[in-house]
């Protein structure tokens, strides 16, 4: 049986009222679902691309602007 999802562990709303899986809930689904959630710890494998490349290019470039703060 599955457990229920908790929010602010597996899920968060975000300011649009989005839910918003977190990447615990990735680990332990264990896989990319493909979409270009948030915080796919998957480094997003199974995006078709040109949306995988630009998903990895916002990512890279939001760690740059957090290290020069």
């Amino acid at each position: 049986m599955k457990q229920p999802l908790v929010e602010k562990i597996d899920f968060y709303y975000n300011e649009e009222g989005y839910m918003v899986f977190t990447e615990k809930y990735h680990l332990d689904r264990g896989y990319c679902c493909g979409n270009g959630c948030k915080h796919c710890p998957f480094s997003y494998e199974n995006v078709p691309e040109p949306k995988r490349t630009a998903l990895l290019q916002k990512r890279s470039d939001k760690k740059d602007r957090e290290k020069d703060q």
